[in-house]
């Protein structure tokens, strides 16, 4: 349920702010552990090998086509790269891309 929940609520947000939009979802080790998961493609079994400690950060973006993890575990990063920098005047707008980038950039 709370993976269908979380890309449920990111694809309204999505949709309502455009496909570079942060969002933030708080809840228990478990549940964070399990979206993880899901995101990493693990079986639900091994969620318990993933490390979520008390006040982490971590960090997913999701795209058309699958979920990059771009954080886990965070205990004091500086967040503020995770906030997009702001558009370009374009005529057609930009969608996040749903390939990873070459040479590990996210």
């Amino acid at each position: 349920r709370a993976v269908a929940a979380v890309r449920r609520n990111g694809a309204r947000i999505a949709q309502a702010n455009g496909p570079q939009a942060v969002w933030l979802a708080c809840s228990h080790g478990d549940v964070i552990k399990a979206i993880l998961a899901d995101a990493l493609a693990s079986h639900l079994d091994n969620f318990q090998r993933i490390m979520v400690d008390t006040c982490s950060i971590s960090v997913v973006h999701y795209t058309d086509t699958r979920p990059f993890v771009a954080r886990v575990n965070d205990l004091g990063g500086d967040v503020a790269g995770l906030i997009p920098p702001p558009a370009k005047k374009r005529r057609r707008p930009a969608a996040r891309s749903s390939e990873a980038v070459v040479g590990g950039d996210v």
